[in-house]
């Protein structure tokens, strides 16, 4: 590709402009994560609620003299990120669109499925990061547990760890999409809100009031097929009800997206 320069009486040749490495897009938008306020707020406001909820549950278990496992210490951080993380797949995409940099950033790199391949890779990089705090926070506590209280209990076990993995992924990626779809960060958290914590009681008094929708119900509602994942003990019927509703909640929501955001004329 060539072009000729304003003021200038020759070509600019770009034909051999190496291409932005994919590795570089990903700690570009990694940086782009903590770098600003919001993102570093965010992050350090999933990290301290996990350490309180964690700090809470163990006060709580020791001073009523209740049993408590590791998965148990797991599963309260695993509360709280899933309600979280969203929050930060939104932020990831919306930021640029709500501050108006996506301009620069679609200038500095037009393949724009790059781009959102890479704040997905960072998303799930986050994730992960996430995980393993809360998996170490609740190393820590259930090791304070067994010093308060009497012996550990380490139950976890691998189904538990990999539904874990599988969950938190799935809820930071359900903010993701919806966030694609909507361009704007207070719409999609509020539509994610209502998604995760309405709609499913609606789901319910839905299938408790006509006998042919609590037929369907469980192809529609990811938030409960999602439940067995935790200790991965799905059986086939399970397996389609998660997959069935994954597609309608999860990759049609991406799909749709992403087809808006490449079509989108940025500002």
């Amino acid at each position: 590709m060539s072009t000729t320069a304003p003021g200038l009486g020759h070509a600019l040749d770009l034909s051999s402009t190496q291409p932005t490495p994919f590795l570089r897009l990903v700690r570009v938008e990694l940086r782009k994560s903590y770098d600003t306020r919001a993102g570093f707020w965010l992050l350090a406001v999933i990290g301290f609620l996990v350490l309180l909820t964690e700090g809470i549950v163990l006060a709580v278990v020791v001073t009523q003299d209740q049993a408590m496992t590791y998965g148990d210490f797991v599963a309260a951080a695993a509360f709280v990120t899933s309600i979280l993380l969203p929050v930060l797949g939104i932020m990831l995409v919306t930021a640029e669109w709500g501050q108006r940099t996506a301009m620069v950033t679609f200038a500095l790199e037009p393949r724009r499925p790059l781009v959102f391949l890479a704040k997905a890779t960072v998303g799930i990089i986050l994730t992960f990061a996430t995980i393993a705090m809360a998996l170490v926070v609740g190393l820590v506590c259930n090791l304070l547990y067994g010093a308060l209280q009497g012996p550990a209990d380490w139950e976890f076990g691998w189904a538990g760890f990999f539904g874990f993995l599988i969950t938190q992924t799935f809820a930071m990626l359900g903010g993701f999409a919806l966030a694609t779809l909507f361009l704007n960060t207070a719409a999609a958290i509020v539509v994610f809100f209502v998604y995760r914590w309405v709609l499913p009681g609606l789901i319910a008094l839905g299938a408790a009031l006509m006998d042919w929708f609590g037929t369907l119900a469980p192809w529609i509602d990811f938030q409960s097929a999602q439940g067995p994942l935790y200790d991965m003990s799905l059986d086939g019927g399970e397996w389609g009800h998660l997959i069935v509703s994954g597609f309608i909640w999860l990759v049609l929501p991406l799909a749709i997206g992403i087809w808006r955001v490449l079509r989108a004329e940025v500002k």
